[in-house]
């Protein structure tokens, strides 16, 4: 976080993609590494873990409860423009998470069919992501840094706050940021 007389609309969100970002990086050399015929399928579980619990529940959630109805109040439309795109988005990577579910199992247990759903399904979710973080980053969160300040900007501060002091599923944002850095040793990226 930063120093909080400086904190903007969307610095913990943006510190949050780092994080989220790092967890693609391990996740396509997890990738390649099944491309090479070496599985680690408790690391793909653990990316799965943290992309619910983590990179949906507790940072999309933020953008969608609490950033974007920001957005919509100073004017932003919810059915087209950037909200719109990131909703959708937000959406297709649940897809993506769902079908990373689905094949986990059966991936683990020999299915090469469900091997290459796993495989397929993880490389779209890295490419989806990378993607809309540069938009949000870049685009997104510039717009909301002009016009979500003062009062507004505080209020929405201490109700990040709040999402961050909650557990997910048991688990609490820290140690969700944790297992973060343990799918990147996994990966050898640590």
């Amino acid at each position: 976080m930063t120093n909080q007389g400086a904190e903007s609309a969307t610095s913990r969100l943006r510190e949050e993609h780092q994080l989220i970002l790092q967890v693609a990086d391990a996740m396509q050399a997890l990738v390649a590494e099944a491309d090479a015929g070496n599985w680690d399928f408790e690391a793909f579980d653990q990316c799965v873990t943290f992309i619910r619990l983590f990179a949906d529940a507790c940072h999309h959630g933020k953008e969608e409860d609490l950033l974007f109805p920001e957005l919509e109040r100073a004017g932003m439309s919810r059915q087209q423009g950037p909200i719109a795109v990131m909703l959708e988005e937000h959406r297709i990577g649940r897809q993506y998470v769902s079908f990373m579910v689905d094949a986990l199992d059966p991936a683990r247990a020999g299915d090469d069919e469900a091997r290459a759903r796993l495989r397929n399904a993880a490389h779209g979710y890295i490419e989806l992501i990378r993607a809309h973080i540069m938009k949000e980053d870049h685009v997104l969160f510039n717009m909301a840094d002009h016009v979500v300040r003062g009062s507004s900007c505080q209020s929405l501060c201490v109700a990040y706050g709040a999402v961050c002091a909650r557990r997910f599923e048991g688990h609490s944002k820290e140690e969700l940021a944790s297992l973060a850095g343990t799918i990147s040793q996994r990966a050898g990226l640590a």
